[in-house]
C-alpha cells in the first residue's frame, strides 16, 4: 500500500461568504512540498470569482490521467527497449450529465505525439499495443469511471 497527500487550504479573509460572491481561489500544497494555485473553473463560476490563471480541478483530474498514462507508456517502452526522444500530449476531457443527472468528466481523450530514435522504432501497431499496455497499467485510469480515449500519433 502507499500513501498519498495533498494539502487544499483556503480563508474568506475579509470577503462577505454568505451571498456567495467570494473568492474560489485556494492553494494545493503536496506532500513533496510543490504549491500551486487552484480555482474553481472559470467555465463554472465567473471572473472574478474564479481565477483562470490558476488550476482547476476539472483540468487537474485531466492532467492526473495523461501524466500516469504517459508515466505507463515510457516504463513500458524502456521495457521494450524502444527509446523515446519525446512525448507531449494535449489531453481534452469533456464534462456533462451523466445518467444519473449529475454533472462529470465524462470523457478524458488523450492525444499523446510521441518521437521515437535508435535501432528500432516502434510500427503503428505497436504504438497502438503500447499504448493499450499503457492503459491498463495506469493506476489513475484503474481509478475512475471516466471514459478514458487514446488517439497516438508518432512525431514526424
Amino acid at each position: 500500500m502507499h500513501h498519498y497527500t495533498a494539502t487544499i487550504s483556503w480563508s474568506r479573509g475579509e470577503q462577505p461568504f454568505i451571498d456567495n460572491r467570494y473568492s474560489r481561489r485556494h492553494l494545493i500544497r503536496f506532500d513533496g512540498g510543490v504549491q500551486i494555485p487552484a480555482s474553481a473553473s472559470p467555465q463554472i463560476v465567473r471572473v472574478p470569482l474564479s481565477d483562470p490563471a490558476a488550476v482547476d480541478p476539472e483540468e487537474a483530474f485531466v492532467a492526473a490521467l495523461s501524466s500516469c498514462h504517459m508515466l505507463s507508456f515510457l516504463s513500458i517502452a524502456a521495457r521494450e527497449k524502444f527509446c523515446v526522444d519525446s512525448y507531449v500530449d494535449e489531453a481534452s476531457g469533456i464534462m456533462e450529465k451523466n445518467a444519473a443527472g449529475k454533472w462529470a468528466v465524462s470523457v478524458v481523450t488523450l492525444k499523446p505525439r510521441i518521437a521515437c530514435s535508435g535501432r528500432i522504432v516502434p510500427s503503428h501497431e505497436q504504438l497502438l499495443d503500447l499504448h493499450h499496455r499503457a492503459h491498463e497499467e495506469c493506476f489513475i485510469a484503474n481509478s475512475v469511471r471516466t471514459e478514458v480515449r487514446c488517439e497516438p500519433e508518432m512525431a514526424s
